[in-house]
């Protein structure tokens, strides 16, 4: 798990090289910008509750079989099993964006998911449906214009969809 400067210093080093000017010029783009993304972060820990919530009520109004005698979401201990997983992929989600790489979430967070998902059964296309509504709520609570740092926040909301794109689609 490296930070953005690690890994370019890491990637430098292994081709026996000084750092670009390329190089330097994304990580001082990531550094001007730095203040949006803590605020993003910010933003989406202090309303993970809700995000996990509202994109459950979303996902189970969408797919009402979850809940059904014999869903996978039926009973309060499936129900908290779901719940618990879409909150550890949104906390992975922000640790990515915290960190401007995704290799954290990878390794310890989406490694091996949908096989644990299938040897138990869950639909991988539904916990899908699930982190995409949670990328909805977090991009519109991030783009929400009101106390955060002002500037165009296009790029990082753009990224951001990345990191929920590659959990859905590793669990898909």
């Amino acid at each position: 798990m490296f930070d953005a400067f690690t890994k370019v210093v890491a990637q430098a080093d292994a081709r026996g090289q000084f750092i670009t000017a390329s190089e330097i010029d994304a990580l001082a783009a990531m550094v001007s910008d730095s203040n949006k993304r803590l605020d993003a972060v910010n933003r989406i820990s202090s309303n993970a509750s809700s995000i996990v919530a509202n994109a459950a009520r979303g996902l189970f109004a969408q797919q009402p079989a979850l809940i059904a005698p014999g869903g996978n979401a039926y009973t309060s201990r499936r129900m908290a099993a779901c719940l618990r997983d879409m909150e550890i992929i949104l906390r992975y989600v922000t640790y990515s964006i915290f960190t401007g790489d995704a290799s954290v979430m990878e390794d310890r967070c989406l490694n091996g998911l949908r096989e644990t998902y299938l040897a138990l059964g869950t639909p991988g296309a539904s916990v899908a449906a699930g982190v995409n509504l949670m990328k909805d709520a977090a991009l519109s609570t991030v783009n929400d214009k009101s106390g955060i740092s002002s500037g165009d926040c296009a790029s990082l909301s753009s990224e951001i969809g990345t990191y929920f794109d590659r959990a859905a689609a590793s669990v898909a």
